[in-house]
């Protein structure tokens, strides 16, 4: 049987000492005190009729229990009374009758949402996903390395430099920073001022939103560095001519190869 908890037993036995006090000083017969219960409409109707049986019962008008524990209801007949047996009371330690839900925890009836799992292990959902890709990429050039040849130039000739000399696609920006500036200015300072400003982005921008509306600064911020690096690439790309001077496309032509 389940234990019930020490400050229910005191609740229910204060609650019957304050019920006694007050039946006390206006002590009924039971037939004045059963028309004046039966119209609280707060108390059940089952409630009273076991009530009413056992004031009958006290009084000596009622018969013998059933066993079981079961409560007799006394039903007035023609012929006399008779004991109608009801179903038995169950009850808990001391004769104390408790309601199922006073003595469980609410948590355990209430808390019935799953909590939502957003997490899942980097082995086998990541690494096989990434495995595969890399698999298909090397499978690929693998494949159009073969039937595609790659846009070679001839061989280098220490007696021919080729004019203008211009650096590879992505060191082009560089190169123009050096016709602009001292080569520590424009090799190091500038770019490493770059990456200097990046590394503290996250820690001058703490917003954990990842909504493109909630980060502003990060978002300019990436923005400026992207944009500043992409302009000085295609004047270096386009904009220069013999001699790395600046010349227009649609008059002079490209001097880059693609």
């Amino acid at each position: 049987m389940t234990e019930i908890p020490e400050h229910l037993l005191k609740r229910a036995q204060a609650a019957k000492e304050k019920a006694a006090a007050k039946a006390a000083p206006a002590e009924a017969p039971a037939e004045a005190a059963a028309p004046a219960a039966a119209g609280d409409s707060r108390i059940p109707a089952h409630l009273l009729e076991r009530s009413k049986a056992a004031k009958d019962k006290r009084a000596g008008g009622g018969a013998e229990a059933p066993s079981g524990g079961g409560v007799a209801t006394v039903t007035e007949t023609g012929g006399g009374s008779v004991a109608v047996p009801t179903a038995p009371l169950a009850t808990g330690p001391g004769g104390h009758t408790q309601r199922l839900l006073t003595v469980v925890k609410s948590g355990s009836i209430q808390d019935v949402k799953a909590k939502p799992q957003d997490k899942v292990h980097v082995w086998p959902h990541l690494l096989i996903i990434e495995f595969a890709a890399a698999l298909f990429i090397l499978a690929f050039t693998t494949i159009f390395s073969v039937f595609v040849n790659a846009p070679l130039l001839e061989l280098a000739d220490v007696n021919k430099t080729p004019n203008p000399s211009k650096a590879p696609w992505y060191f082009l920006g560089l190169q123009e920073l050096l016709t602009m500036f001292h080569p520590m200015v424009a090799g190091v300072t500038i770019p490493g001022m770059g990456i200097f400003l990046l590394i503290l982005a996250p820690y001058v921008d703490k917003n954990p939103s990842n909504k493109p509306e909630n980060r502003k600064f990060a978002i300019s911020l990436m923005t400026v560095h992207l944009m500043f690096w992409a302009v000085l690439v295609m004047i270096g790309s386009f904009f220069r001519g013999p001699g790395f001077n600046f010349t227009l496309p649609w008059r002079d032509g490209l001097f880059f190869d693609l």
